[in-house]
């Protein structure tokens, strides 16, 4: 059995977690899926939603934040472009 390679990492680690589905995801994705994602890796995420949420988790993995009245710097929901199936996800900067 070959060894799993450790992924690149560069910056923060930032994990999305799936918080809810209207719909059909038609990527499959499931309230409760976690995984990690960065800049460099979509994670299997839908090219779409990707996109829009790129710029969100090159902030989070490079060291940028919201302030915290506006719900603070290290954790962000979104939702992708396709209302009728509407994926709602959780990005959350690891810091370690």
């Amino acid at each position: 059995m070959a060894q799993q390679e450790e992924k690149f990492h560069v910056g923060h680690r930032v994990v999305a977690t799936i918080k809810s589905v209207k719909g059909t995801c038609h990527w499959n994705h499931k309230a409760g899926d976690s995984f990690e994602i960065s800049a460099h890796d979509t994670a299997g995420l839908c090219g779409f939603f990707y996109h829009d949420i790129f710029p969100y988790i090159v902030m989070l993995q490079f060291g940028g934040g919201y302030p915290e009245e506006w719900g603070g710097p290290d954790s962000m929901e979104l939702e992708c472009l396709d209302k009728t199936n509407a994926v709602t996800i959780e990005l959350r900067r690891v810091r370690e």
